[in-house]
């Protein structure tokens, strides 16, 4: 009975941090810069993610719009895939990530955007073989999270506003949205803003106390703006999952520094386990 139960549990294994970090790779590599409506590196990152997803088994798509930004109107891509549950009626828990790189900055963006866009990959790899959950599941990358100039209402956030947008017209239910952002750091210590669900923060600390983990993960009494906010404005429950603290005094964020060394898997397969215990909770 025990061997049964543990089968019908989410696991994030080795495996699946492996392809997490593989994959961060080749995006720093082969599709450097990702700013938004950039070709062809922007176009091949979206390609290798999907084909990724499909892969795992899941329904996906491409969501591309444009918008005014502060250098006229751009061309954005979101991208989804989605694991429908056991139960038709169930509401949906949604993982977001931003894939895009930092306009100006000469950033290759492994741990701010590859990182999380590929531990999505390695979640959804994992996924694949889950076969006892009842609730429905969307992995969204979202494009255009960085700002050109200064985040605003038309600066910054462009496909997080956009999938809460459509997910709000398309009446979906959601009991949860988690963004994850920068959790590949080698010094990995994640943080759950204040601006946030309560009820999740109580979650995601549960989870990291069932992984062992418990001291990577702590909540803080900062704000912080990132792609969980468009939900939250829209009523949906939200939690932001960042470490922020990336270098000595955050010196790799935005910079020609953020590269593969700095981004450990490892850290990734702890991350992804924390998420996949917080998805066997809410799912």
């Amino acid at each position: 009975m025990l061997s049964l139960l543990l089968a019908a549990a989410l696991g994030f294994s080795a495996q699946d941090a492996r392809l997490a970090y593989e994959t961060a790779g080749e995006l720093v590599e082969k599709c450097t810069p990702r700013d938004a409506g950039t070709v062809p590196c922007y176009v091949v990152a979206a390609n290798r993610i999907l084909d990724a997803a499909s892969a795992a088994g899941a329904d996906v798509r491409r969501d591309c719009f444009k918008a005014m930004t502060p250098k006229g109107e751009r061309s954005f891509t979101n991208l989804y895939a989605e694991f429908k549950g056991d139960d038709a009626n169930a509401k949906w828990v949604i993982l977001i990530s931003h894939y895009d790189t930092k306009t100006g900055c000469g950033c290759p963006g492994a741990n701010d955007g590859a990182s999380t866009a590929g531990l999505l990959v390695g979640i959804a790899n994992a996924v694949s073989s889950w076969r006892e959950r009842k609730g429905n599941l969307m992995l969204v990358w979202a494009d255009g999270e960085e700002c050109m100039e200064s985040y605003g209402p038309n600066d910054g956030f462009w496909g997080s506003r956009r999938a809460a947008e459509k997910i709000a017209d398309e009446n979906r239910q959601v009991q949860a949205v988690v963004c994850l952002d920068m959790l590949g750091d080698k010094d990995l210590s994640i943080t759950i803003p204040s601006n946030g669900d309560s009820t999740l923060k109580k979650l995601a600390l549960h989870a990291a106390r069932k992984t062992g983990h418990p001291e990577l993960v702590k909540v803080i009494g900062d704000s912080v703006k990132d792609d969980h906010v468009a939900f939250m404005d829209r009523g949906y429950p939200a939690i932001d999952l960042i470490d922020f603290s990336y270098g000595p005094d955050n010196s790799y964020w935005h910079t020609p520094q953020d590269t593969m060394d700095k981004v450990s898997e490892d850290s990734l397969l702890k991350s992804g386990k924390i998420v996949a215990e917080l998805l066997n909770i809410l799912l």
